[in-house]
């Protein structure tokens, strides 16, 4: 069996956890430094084990040297946004926490193929490979499936037809900056603009759905209160992991390393990728209209911004 290591046992993290283990593709070990808080969770999770008849390793712990050897790792851990904050006000909190998990990735398990979940999204997967020393083909982070899935969703709702037959892909950061890509969005394979000609539905509809989607992951937090989303974002997680465990070769958005790719270097930010069994195996450049190009320029902007302020914390 696989080895597949969660760091951080909140929502995000016991989502993965339940899960991952009725999946069954790996045995799972479960990670945070609260004292027995993934040891009782991963009990509970245990014992509900023989009523469904599952037959599945699962292991919590406070000790992050057990995640030695893992096949994968996703990262949860980190604080959540309160209502009022932008992901980016977590940047120096959960940055110390990625440069704990980032040494211990690096010496534990600097092969395992890395997964980031934590905010600001691409800031720190950065901030993770430069500290784990990962390779870039196998460290990613998970924004654009998300953002993607919170625009399908919004557009079925407006035009009422299922969200199966919505396709569509968000890119660049993971924020307010992020560009739904209006050229590549289809219903049924009909091009989005077929629908809008036909007064299916309205440009300032549209209009408002992007925005929706751009701050959706804040709608969450200001009903919630005092947590973030965290059904959608192990949804989508779980996706990439399996595209790599089991060599998918799935064409999905994430946060990638970009060396040269749409005019960027250095950078993570949310692209085309195939994810297989050796992790990113091929970045795929999109022709992007004038209007896309100029909005993903400006998140790579954002994203840059935060990355200079990990570059100083890493002093």
């Amino acid at each position: 069996m696989k080895k597949i290591s969660l760091i951080g046992a909140g929502n995000i993290g016991t989502i993965l956890a339940y899960n991952l283990s009725r999946k069954q593709i790996g045995e799972i070990i479960l990670v945070d430094v609260v004292e027995g808080l993934a040891e009782g969770k991963c009990l509970d999770l245990a014992q509900s084990f023989p009523v469904e008849n599952l037959n599945i390793k699962i292991e919590g712990s406070s000790d992050i040297a057990k995640i030695e050897n893992s096949s994968a790792i996703i990262i949860t851990a980190g604080i959540a946004r309160k209502p009022g904050m932008s992901r980016d006000d977590l940047i120096e909190t959960n940055f110390s926490i990625m440069k704990d998990i980032g040494e211990a990735i690096k010496k534990y398990s600097p092969n395992s193929f890395v997964i980031c979940v934590t905010n600001p999204l691409d800031a720190m997967v950065w901030s993770l490979k430069h500290i784990s020393g990962v390779n870039s083909k196998m460290i990613t982070g998970m924004a654009g499936i998300l953002d993607s899935a919170r625009f399908r969703f919004f557009l079925s709702q407006e035009l009422n037809i299922s969200v199966e037959n919505i396709q569509t892909m968000v890119l660049g950061g993971h924020g307010d900056s992020m560009v739904p890509l209006l050229d590549y969005t289809s219903v049924g394979g009909i091009p989005l603009q077929n629908f809008i000609d036909e007064k299916k539905i309205s440009k300032e509809s549209i209009s408002d759905i992007v925005k929706r989607t751009r701050t959706g992951g804040g709608e969450i937090v200001a009903l919630m209160k005092n947590s973030s989303a965290f059904y959608s974002p192990a949804c989508s997680a779980i996706e990439m992991l399996e595209s790599f465990l089991l060599d998918q070769r799935k064409l999905l958005p994430c946060s990638a390393f970009l060396n040269g790719e749409y005019g960027h270097k250095e950078i993570f930010v949310g692209v085309p990728v195939i994810i297989g069994k050796n992790g990113i195996e091929e970045i795929i450049e999109l022709n992007l209209s004038d209007d896309s190009k100029i909005g993903f320029d400006k998140s790579v902007e954002s994203v840059n911004s935060l990355v200079k302020k990990c570059k100083k914390l890493l002093v």
